[in-house]
């Protein structure tokens, strides 16, 4: 977002809690207030623009958050189609591409689905797994251990949100394309859960220890974190998907690769 105000641009914002939006930054855009569920304000909310950046959010509140972000694709198809936007930005993951069998990835790959299927031009970013999700082991890490059940010299993409940022906003700002196209968004490096655990473990000054645990203790562990039975699967189901006999669709290459390393941002935002 804030590149897109640096540009001159000033965005609509859709947003549950503007209070959540950075205070230096809040001025500067249009707030619409609302709830991504009700499709009468996507509709009402996106009337004027000509490009639409969809991020979908995930519930781990919710029963049954792979049919809620279907729902979300439904409500964002609509919203394009009544109000005649012509580009889609679509914020998706690695893993999209099968369509099916990636948990809670197959909620993105119905956002794609939909998105496309409005005739709109419509650009999609598979991004790897981000930097940030790893602040959610923030307690753990300090006492030494980091659990995972993939297994630990599998290589996928990882990649600071950040970067995802910069590289919508380049695609927004870049008003001449057209057409349906697909763009990796793969950080710097491939890196598996082993090296991941190393890299933090550096930047943190403490020696961090992988732990590799079956599917059934992940959901244990997860439901002790207090997740639906739905999104436990749906996390489950995630690693599923990628961890046996999966290439990403997008290769690797200057188009995906961006700048960030994991060690960077870990001893920025970790130590």
């Amino acid at each position: 977002m804030q590149l897109l105000v640096q540009a001159g641009v000033r965005p609509i914002v859709l947003v549950r809690d503007p209070a959540k939006l950075d205070p230096e930054i809040r001025d500067l855009v249009d707030v619409a207030q609302g709830d991504l569920d009700d499709r009468e304000y996507v509709i009402s909310a996106t009337q004027g623009a000509d490009a639409l950046l969809w991020v979908v959010p995930e519930s781990f509140t919710s029963e049954d958050p792979l049919g809620d972000m279907t729902r979300l694709a439904g409500n964002a198809a609509a919203a394009v189609e009544a109000n005649g936007i012509a580009r889609v930005v679509l914020i998706s993951s690695v893993g999209a591409e099968k369509k099916h069998g990636a948990g809670l990835i197959d909620g993105l790959a119905r956002n794609e689905e939909a998105l496309t299927a409005t005739g709109a031009n419509v650009f999609v970013l598979r991004c790897g797994n981000y930097f940030t999700n790893l602040l959610g082991f923030v307690e753990e890490m300090r006492a030494g251990t980091l659990t995972t059940n993939m297994p630990a010299d599998v290589a996928l993409p990882w990649v600071d949100p950040r970067d995802v940022g910069e590289v919508a906003a380049a695609r927004l700002l870049a008003a001449d394309w057209s057409g349906n196209g697909v763009q990796g968004v793969h950080g710097p490096a491939d890196l598996t859960w082993a090296q991941v655990a190393e890299t933090v473990g550096r930047a943190i000054g403490t020696k961090v220890a992988l732990q590799v645990v079956t599917d059934d203790q992940m959901r244990d562990g997860l439901r002790s974190a207090g997740m639906t039975e739905g999104a436990v699967e749906g996390m489950v189901g995630m690693t599923i998907g990628v961890r046996e006999n999966f290439t990403a669709e997008q290769p690797r290459s200057v188009l995906s690769t961006t700048p960030t390393t994991l060690d960077s941002w870990a001893y920025a935002n970790l130590r």
